[in-house]
């Protein structure tokens, strides 16, 4: 297999072409339907395939204040994109310290609230519980948080995340099952089995867990394809799209943005795509205006995880 440093390496140079000269494709942010923060790269943990490498020392990307998120809330409402659901992503948002405040000021809002959490240890606090009984109590399943729960197996889901994470996670998930609020699990394909198989298995988990959660609903029960920069992929041209059946309203980067704050950075600023949170090429500016226009799918992961993969981190 071909290493990260050469599987691609005549690919994704040139925004405007493939490496056979021919139109690279591009999107439109067509029907913004959630705007993601990202809280920050800090996490309790560190997984083998985290793509954006998240750890307890990497903070390449640092904690987003609610402050800043409420200028965000408020350049929305001035831009009138009509965005329906706030996501929070990290790292792991709960050691954000101000990120059950950033959550009650987007519920207030009026918007549906999405956040991705390993449901660990930082979403146990006692701080925590009683931020998230209070918004739920207040708002109910207009909060969601998914849960990364990799496989429906301690064993696949520890040789990702790290020995006795599973029991873990179950441990916060129960806890969100008695208090009420509601669920939705994240899952990979990275195992030898069709998505059959797996959303069998996170079936059988749910109804011993008592989760409520549909195994078989894509929106509840997302199962990511890996992106592994090992692996050659194709470059998506503007043919591909009748070629593969696709339209560029199915890609991810037609519905949504996320906004980052680059450790130094004075501010933050929004990105392309949830996903490539580092590359300066999908930095899109400082406001939401800036960031209305097109994205060239000029990365791996444009490819494999959007056109190919047909993945949405969004609900």
């Amino acid at each position: 297999m071909k290493d990260a440093s050469t599987a691609n390496i005549d690919k994704f140079k040139d925004p405007a072409h493939t490496a056979k000269g021919e139109p690279r494709a591009h999107v439109a942010l067509s029907d913004p339907q959630t705007l993601w923060f990202n809280t920050g790269t800090l996490c309790n943990i560190e997984c083998l395939n985290c793509y954006i490498e998240s750890s307890p020392e990497n903070d390449r990307l640092v904690y987003i204040t609610a402050d800043e998120v409420t200028e965000y809330l408020d350049q929305l409402e001035a831009r009138n994109w009509g965005v329906a659901e706030i996501g929070f992503t990290g790292g792991e948002p709960f050691m954000n310290p101000q990120m059950i405040e950033m959550t009650r000021r987007s519920l207030a809002r009026g918007y549906q609230v999405l956040i991705l959490t390993n449901a660990m240890r930082p979403m146990m606090r006692p701080i925590v519980r009683e931020g998230l009984q209070a918004l739920q109590a207040e708002y109910g399943d207009r909060l969601t948080l998914r849960i990364s729960l990799d496989h429906w197996s301690a064993r696949q889901h520890d040789a990702e995340r790290g020995a006795g994470t599973f029991e873990k996670t179950l441990e916060g998930m129960r806890w969100l099952r008695d208090t009420g609020i509601r669920m939705a699990v994240a899952g990979r394909t990275m195992w030898d089995e069709t998505e059959a198989q797996s959303r069998d298995g996170f079936a059988r988990l749910f109804r011993t867990e008592g989760f409520d959660i549909d195994a078989h609903d894509p929106g509840m029960t997302v199962l990511f394809p890996e992106m592994d920069l090992s692996v050659e992929v194709p470059e998506i041209t503007t043919a591909c799209w009748g070629i593969l059946d696709k339209h560029p309203t199915q890609v991810m980067c037609s519905s949504s943005r996320m906004v980052v704050k680059r450790k130094g950075a004075a501010r933050p600023s929004v990105v392309a795509c949830t996903l490539l949170p580092y590359e300066p090429e999908f930095d899109l500016g400082e406001t939401l205006e800036a960031a209305e226009r097109d994205v060239s799918l000029n990365h791996p992961h444009c490819a494999k995880f959007c056109v190919l993969g047909g993945a949405s981190c969004s609900a």
